[in-house]
């Protein structure tokens, strides 16, 4: 990894710090901001940014997926992410909201260091590949980028849960880590 790529990082992990600490629709509670010095993360490493190889699935399959505060959201399967991280084979759902067919792609999940190192409730990746994506094709996914849910932060808001299918058995000591409080 590149001293460029970790200065990238950094500085966006700066704006959202200053987003979070600042911003009018940060998830951080108002009664918080003044002490808020920025969210807690994982050094970039270099080994948490993995190519993956692509399966489309042609015909999505619908998902329901559970919320931290309910209703249910209904997404679609598109893609699955066939991956190796540290000598583990492993695979990613990723998911679009139904009616949505141009939005990132979303992929939540869990890792051994869910409830631990990071957040309970499991973190968030979004991908946008350039153009349409076929079988074999290959995507770099950046553990580095992961982040919590705006409902790591606060209650007044209700995110989609990680499927069983994308609970990783490895650690994924990348991205953010435990809201800071």
């Amino acid at each position: 990894m590149t001293d460029d790529y970790v200065r990238r990082v950094q500085e966006s992990r700066a704006e959202k710090d200053e987003f979070f600490g600042d911003h009018p629709q940060s998830p951080i509670p108002p009664e918080r901001r003044d002490s808020f010095d920025g969210l807690a993360y994982f050094d970039p490493a270099p080994d948490y940014r993995v190519p993956a190889t692509v399966t489309v699935h042609d015909d999505p399959e619908p998902l329901e997926l559970e919320t931290t505060a309910g209703p249910n959201v209904r997404y679609l399967r598109v893609v699955t992410f066939a991956f190796e991280l540290h000598g583990t084979d492993l695979t990613l759902a990723a998911y679009r909201q139904e009616g949505e067919p141009d939005a990132a792609l979303f992929v939540p999940f869990r890792d051994k260091t869910t409830g631990q190192e990071t957040y309970h409730n499991g973190r968030y990746i979004e991908l946008e590949p350039d153009g349409e994506l076929d079988d074999g094709d290959e995507v770099t996914i950046d553990f580095n980028l992961a982040y919590n849910p705006f409902c790591a932060y606060t209650e007044t808001f209700s995110c989609p849960l990680p499927p069983e299918e994308n609970w990783l058995e490895v650690a994924v000591y990348a991205g953010e880590r435990t809201p800071p409080w």
